[in-house]
This record gives structure tokens, C-alpha cells and sequence, in this order.
């Protein structure tokens, strides 16, 4: 049994990496013997990524790398210079763009702003973290113009004490919260995309499950092409390949994720270059904003759960 899942992983490994598209179309004919089942192969494949990610030999091993140099406290001093000069200019654009109130910048608070339609300056929220205690305040109301469920969960005393919480260990329980949710932000966001092709391909007669398979083989070449950028990059680093060649090459790989996209719509649907090119414009547009709205619902778990 083993070597069978063996032998049809890498039948499914090399179409799915070379032939946008013959993967999904072969299952939907008929030919999937041969093949790993779909789900399975998505799973398998976004485990490895997840592994190959955020296990890193250099840090968790030590294996296989070169030892970093000690930071000289020269250098430390001079790392800690660029993080506030690149802090500041990220308050200094969001001061710019009125998300937060300029005027309390140079200090240790933040002011967030939120605004009713047609007023300006409704629902203000300052929240400020003490640079010596690291104690964090707030003050007044909450944001008014958020849905309801929001402002019953984040009430002031809640932010607070999220803010304490991230405070106190530089964000690193929300970042492992916000890690955990991604797969099932990433999951979620299968059936949303298949409900858009379902869309962009009405007289094509597929059921909503065919195109969410066209969905979950893309993912999975997703996570392929990222664990391979992710293994090239540490490969690279560890053989002292010229930077320029391994950006090239990250560089090249990055560009073949979307046009796969677009050959795979092609393969499995049939359908004319400029038709499909509109529709995977569509498509693409619909991508982002699907994937945003998933992250965000990521990270407002890890708040909560924070």
C-alpha cells in the first residue's frame, strides 16, 4: 500500500506541477486511477508546506546552516534606529491617510478614528501603550460605525486587555493563533471560489463540486510551488548560490503561479484566450478580495481568542 501511494503521488506530483489544468481534467473524464484522490493530495501537500514553513533547521536544529554571527551591540543599536525610523513612517502614513490622529504620533499613542457616513470625527478610540511599563490604555467611545457583533466582543476593556496580552510577549500568542487559522481560513476559501466559477461558467453544465476540484488542485500547486520557492531559498543560502540567480529563480516561479491559473481555466473549461483571459481577470479580482476577507476573519479569531 505504501509503495502504491508512493508511485501515484508522483503521478499526480509531476501533471499537476507541468500540465496546468490535465490534472483536474482527467479526474472530471473519468481517469483518476492512477491519480491521488483530490482532497488528499491537497492535504498532503499543504501539511508539507506548513512543515517547511514555519520549521526552520536553522533555528529549530541548527543543522545543515552556517551559525549567524553575534550581534555587535553597535549593530543592535543601529537595528533598533531603522524599526522606529520605519515605525514612524508607517504612523507618519497612516496619519497621512487619516486612519489615526497625527498629533499623538511623536509620543507612545496611536488614536484611531472611525467615522458614520457624512460625519466626521464620530466614534473615537485612543489606544496607548506606556514605553517604560508597557501598560496599556483606553480611552474613549467605541467605534460606532462597526457592525454590533464587533463592538460587543472588542469593548474597550477588551482591547485592553488583547493589548496587554500581545504586549507582553511581542505578539507571539497571536501570530501562532493567527498561523493555526490560516489552513482554515485557506479551506473556507475553496468553496467561495468555486461558487465564483459557477458563476463565470453558467452554461457550462458542471456541478458545483467539479469546480470546486478545479479549486482545490490549484491550491495544491499552490502550496507545491511555495514549498519548493521556500526549499530553493534555503538551498541557495546553503551552496552560496549568487543572489541574483535565486531571486531569478524565485522570481520566475512566482510569475508561473498566476499564469497556471489561467492555462488551467483554459484546459479544463475550453474556452477561447480573450473570453478566458476576461474571466480570469474576474476571477483574480474575486481571489483577493475572497482571501482578504478570509485572513481578516483569521486574525479576528486570534483577537478573540487571544
Amino acid at each position: 500500500d505504501l509503495l502504491e501511494l508512493d508511485s501515484r503521488l508522483w503521478r499526480t506530483l509531476i501533471p499537476l506541477l507541468r500540465r496546468p489544468g490535465r490534472l483536474t481534467r482527467d479526474y472530471l473524464e473519468g481517469r483518476r486511477a492512477r491519480y491521488m484522490p483530490p482532497f488528499r493530495t491537497y492535504l498532503v501537500l499543504s501539511l508539507i508546506f506548513f512543515v517547511v514553513a514555519f520549521f526552520d533547521p536553522r533555528d529549530d536544529l541548527g543543522l545543515l546552516f552556517e551559525p549567524q554571527p553575534l550581534q555587535t551591540p553597535e549593530e543592535a543599536v543601529a537595528e533598533a534606529a531603522q524599526a522606529e525610523s520605519a515605525r514612524q513612517e508607517v504612523l507618519r502614513s497612516l496619519a497621512d491617510e487619516g486612519i489615526i490622529a497625527g498629533d499623538t504620533l511623536p509620543g507612545d499613542a496611536a488614536e484611531v478614528v472611525a467615522t458614520e457616513p457624512g460625519k466626521q470625527g464620530t466614534g473615537r478610540l485612543e489606544v496607548s501603550v506606556d514605553d517604560d511599563s508597557g501598560d496599556c490604555n483606553i480611552e474613549g467611545d467605541s467605534l460606532k460605525d462597526l457592525p454590533q457583533w464587533f463592538q460587543r466582543r472588542f469593548t474597550p476593556e477588551r482591547l485592553k486587555q488583547v493589548c496587554e496580552r500581545v504586549t507582553a510577549d511581542n505578539g507571539k500568542a497571536f501570530l501562532g493563533l493567527l498561523r493555526d487559522n490560516i489552513p482554515v481560513a485557506l479551506i473556507v476559501l475553496l468553496p467561495l471560489m468555486a461558487l465564483v466559477l459557477k458563476i463565470l461558467y453558467p452554461l457550462s453544465r458542471r456541478y458545483f463540486v467539479e469546480h470546486l476540484l478545479f479549486f482545490v488542485h490549484y491550491h495544491a500547486f499552490f502550496f507545491l510551488m511555495l514549498t519548493l520557492q521556500i526549499l530553493f531559498a534555503r538551498a541557495a543560502s546553503l551552496l552560496h548560490l549568487p543572489e541574483a540567480l535565486a531571486v531569478l529563480v524565485i522570481v520566475a516561479a512566482s510569475f508561473y503561479i498566476p499564469v497556471y491559473l489561467f492555462l488551467a481555466m483554459r484546459e479544463v473549461y475550453g474556452q477561447g484566450r480573450l473570453l478566458t483571459f476576461m474571466k480570469y481577470v474576474v476571477l483574480v479580482v474575486a481571489y483577493g478580495a475572497g482571501a482578504s476577507l478570509t485572513m481578516l476573519g483569521a486574525a479576528l479569531s486570534a483577537l478573540i481568542a487571544v
